[in-house]
């Protein structure tokens, strides 16, 4: 569905505007899809990002200024994120030996399965989601968002 009729409003100042409205709308509906996928799961997406940084970076520990540099919502507080997932036994905290002020979070033998079966989930609905473009369709829009972001 066009933009348009999505928000109904028929006319924009300009294409510029039009883009940056429709980009905000479009990460606003995924973030949605995406939150309502987890939901069984028990997490919230950005908890989920922080499973995926931290299953990515295994048998490796991060540390939440890691966390916080690799997280795709940078207004998280990925020390509460972390909290909040500890307290699910999805992670754990332990003090560095080398640093006694930094902190080691390490994903769980639990984070690596919750993380892994919710990824399958996300991965089976964005095929849903994108396939109504094309693979090259996709490719010159990562160029274009890209390009954006200068």
């Amino acid at each position: 569905m066009r933009i348009e009729e999505e928000i109904q409003q028929r006319t924009f100042k300009s294409e510029y505007q039009k883009a940056h409205i429709n980009i905000v709308f479009t990460a606003s509906w995924l973030s949605q899809h995406t939150t309502r996928l987890l939901k069984p799961y028990g997490i919230s997406w950005q908890q989920f990002n922080i499973l995926r940084i931290l299953r990515g970076l295994a048998p490796e520990p991060a540390t939440v200024k890691l966390l916080t540099e690799r997280m795709l919502d940078k207004m998280s507080n990925a020390s509460r994120l972390v909290e909040k997932l500890k307290q699910k036994g999805l992670v754990q905290r332990k003090d560095c030996p080398e640093d006694r002020r930094r902190v080691n979070v390490y994903i769980t033998e639990a984070g690596l399965r919750l993380v892994g079966e919710a990824s399958e989930a996300i991965e089976r609905n964005m095929q849903d989601q994108m396939g109504s473009i094309e693979e090259e369709e996709a490719r010159e829009l990562n160029a274009i968002l890209d390009k954006l972001r200068g």
